[in-house]
C-alpha cells in the first residue's frame, strides 16, 4: 500500500474545500479524481505529496513520491539539464549505491538479504535506463531536448512536458498528476497513457479528459457534492463506469430530496391546518359551552405541536441536489431570412500578429456557416483554432480574405481565456450589465432574454456573489451563461471543455448537438471530438 488517507480535510480562510476525504492507493491502482473548479482537486494532490500540511486526518505514505503540479515555476537561470540531473539524481545514487555494495560485498559475512533488497529496488526502478527514458519521454512528448536551454525561456506547457517527462522516467512509487493533457496533443497523450497503464506504482490523477479516464483509472474519486456532503469513490474501471454510478446516484438523490420536501410540505399543512382549528369560524359565542372552547382548543394546540414536534424529529438533512443544464430553445433564422444565405462567411483569410508573425493563413478557403449549420475547428495547439474563431466573430483583424456577417445575425461567443471580471459586480449585475448592452446595440430582443437562473449553470447564491469571488469553473459557467443571453443565432466556443466539469460538459455536448441555432466549436478534447464526428471540420493540423 502506497498511500492511506483517512478523513482528510482542508480549509482555506476564505472556505473550506475538502471534508471527508479517505483514500487507499496500492501499486497498479489508477484513481481519477474529478470535480468542478474549486472543489479541492489541486489542493488534494498537495496534500498526499505533503507539500500542504495537515488540518485534519491522518495520512501514510510509504515509497518516492512524484508530484506534478499544473503551474511550474523555475528559478532564475535553470536548465532543462539541471532538471533532468536533479529529477534523476536518486536513481543515479541508488545505482552507485549497489555497485558500491557489490564490489564491497563479503560472501563469507555479508547480508545478502540486504543487497538483495538494494537490488530488488534497482531494478525496479530501471536506474540503469533512466538516461535513455528522459531522452525517450522528452521526444514523445514533444518537449525540449536542448539540455542547455534556460527553463525560464520556455512556454508553460514546454515547461510541464520537461517535468513530466522528467517525472516518467523517475517511476516514482506514487506518481501525482495535475490535468497532464492539458499541453500535450495527441501524440503526447498516446504516450502518456501507455505510460500509465504499465505503471508498476500507484497514480493519482486529476483530469477533466474524459477519454483518458476511460483509457487510464482503475476507479474514479469525485470532489463534487453528494448527499452526505462528502466525495464518493466509484470503484469500477473507466469513465462510463464512472457515470453509470454517478446517475444512478443522482436518481437516488433526487427521488429522496423530492420525497422529502413532499412529506414536510404535507406535515406543514397539516399543522396550518390545526392553527386554523383555532379561528372564530367553529368556535361557539362567546358566553357559551365555555369548557367544550377550552377543550378543543388545547387539542387544537396539543396537535399542531405535535406535528411540529414530528417534523423536527424525523427532518431528514437533505441537501438540494446539483443543478441540470437547461439549455435555452436558440433560435435557427429571423422571419424573412433566405434558409440558403449563410449567416457569416470567411473567405481566404490571413491573419497577423502585432510583431509580424504569421497567425493563420488559409487562402482559397471558403468558411459559410447556414443557418443550423455546424463546423468542427481541430488540429494541434498553436495552428489557429483561435484565431479561425476570432475571424468568424470579428474579434479578429484579417491582413487579407473577407468576412461577411448577415444582417440582424445574434452571435454567442465563449473566448477560450474567457471575460475578465469585474470585481466589483455580481454574477446578477454583470448579467444585466450585457444585457444593456447588447440592447444598446440592437443585438437584443427583449421579448427572447434568457433568464440566467433558469439555465442550471450557477445557484442563485453564486449569482449574488461578486464575479472575482467565483471559481475558475463557475466564472466558465457565467461566460457561458453571458453567451446565451440573447437567444444567439451562431454559438461559437473556443474550447469548451476548459474549466467545466465533465459532468456538465456530458450534458452539454448533446445540447449543442440538438439546438437549432448554428454552433462553431474549436477543441482539443478527445472525446468531444469523437462525439460531433459527424459534423463539418475544419482540420488545421
Amino acid at each position: 500500500m502506497q498511500l492511506v488517507a483517512s478523513d482528510l480535510s482542508y480549509a482555506y480562510p476564505e472556505h473550506p474545500v475538502l471534508r471527508g476525504v479517505d483514500l487507499r492507493v496500492s501499486d497498479g491502482v489508477r484513481l481519477g479524481v474529478v470535480g468542478e473548479n474549486g472543489s479541492g482537486k489541486s489542493t488534494l494532490l498537495h496534500l498526499l505529496a505533503g507539500t500542504l500540511p495537515l488540518q485534519g486526518g491522518r495520512l501514510q505514505r510509504h515509497g518516492s513520491v512524484a508530484l506534478v503540479t499544473q503551474e511550474l515555476t523555475e528559478a532564475a537561470g535553470r536548465t532543462v539539464g539541471d532538471l533532468v540531473a536533479g529529477t534523476l539524481a536518486d536513481l543515479r545514487a541508488l545505482a552507485t549505491d549497489l555497485q558500491r555494495a557489490a564490489e564491497a560485498f563479503d560472501h563469507d559475512r555479508g547480508d545478502l538479504r540486504a543487497l538483495g533488497e538494494l537490488l530488488g529496488r534497482v531494478e525496479h526502478l530501471a536506474a540503469w535506463d533512466a538516461d535513455r527514458r528522459v531522452d525517450e519521454a522528452l521526444t514523445r512528448l514533444g518537449a525540449v531536448r536542448d539540455h542547455a536551454r534556460r527553463l525560464d525561456t520556455l512556454s508553460v506547457g514546454q515547461r510541464y512536458r520537461v517535468r513530466l517527462a522528467c517525472r516518467l522516467a523517475e517511476r516514482a512509487d506514487l506518481l501525482l498528476l495535475d490535468e497532464p493533457t492539458n499541453h500535450l496533443d495527441d501524440s503526447g497523450v498516446d504516450y502518456l497513457t501507455e505510460q500509465l497503464r504499465t505503471w508498476r506504482g500507484g497514480v493519482v490523477l486529476v483530469t477533466h479528459d474524459r477519454q483518458l479516464l476511460d483509457d487510464v483509472v482503475t476507479a474514479v474519486y469525485d470532489l463534487d457534492p453528494s448527499m452526505d456532503g462528502r466525495p464518493v469513490l466509484y470503484g469500477q474501471p473507466g469513465y462510463h463506469a464512472y457515470r453509470f454510478g454517478k446517475a444512478q446516484m443522482l436518481a437516488r438523490w433526487q427521488q429522496r430530496y423530492r420525497a422529502e420536501q413532499e412529506r414536510a410540505a404535507t406535515l406543514w399543512f397539516r399543522r396550518d391546518r390545526s392553527y386554523e382549528g383555532l379561528s372564530d369560524e367553529w368556535r361557539p359565542p362567546k358566553g357559551s359551552q365555555k369548557h367544550r372552547r377550552g377543550t378543543r382548543a388545547r387539542i387544537h394546540v396539543k396537535a399542531a405541536d405535535r406535528l411540529v414536534e414530528k417534523l423536527e424529529a424525523e427532518a431528514l438533512d437533505v441537501p438540494p441536489p446539483p443543478l441540470e443544464l437547461a439549455f435555452p430553445d436558440l433560435p435557427a433564422m429571423s422571419p424573412g431570412w433566405d434558409p440558403g444565405d449563410p449567416l457569416v462567411e470567411l473567405r481566404s483569410p490571413r491573419v497577423v500578429a502585432p510583431d509580424g508573425g504569421l497567425m493563420l493563413d488559409l487562402p482559397g478557403t471558403r468558411l459559410a456557416i447556414p443557418p443550423s449549420g455546424r463546423l468542427l475547428v481541430v488540429g494541434p495547439n498553436g495552428t489557429g483554432k483561435s484565431t479561425v474563431l476570432s475571424a468568424l466573430t470579428g474579434t479578429g483583424t484579417l491582413a487579407r480574405g473577407t468576412r461577411t456577417l448577415r444582417p440582424g445575425v445574434r452571435l454567442g461567443t465563449v473566448a477560450q481565456e474567457g471575460r475578465v471580471p469585474d470585481g466589483a459586480r455580481s454574477g446578477f449585475d454583470t448579467y444585466a450589465a450585457e444585457a444593456l448592452t447588447l440592447l444598446d446595440r440592437g443585438e437584443l430582443d427583449p421579448d427572447h432574454v434568457v433568464p440566467v437562473a433558469a439555465l442550471g449553470l450557477l445557484t442563485e447564491d453564486e449569482l449574488d456573489r461578486p464575479v472575482t469571488e467565483l471559481s475558475v469553473g463557475q466564472q466558465r459557467r457565467l461566460d457561458l451563461a453571458l453567451a446565451l443571453l440573447h437567444a444567439p443565432h451562431l454559438l461559437v466556443l473556443d474550447e469548451p471543455t476548459n474549466h467545466l466539469s465533465v459532468d456538465l460538459v456530458d450534458a452539454l455536448t448533446p445540447a449543442l448537438q440538438r439546438t437549432p441555432a448554428a454552433v462553431v466549436v474549436a477543441t482539443h478534447d478527445r472525446r468531444m471530438r469523437a462525439d460531433l464526428a459527424g459534423w463539418p471540420v475544419l482540420d488545421l493540423g
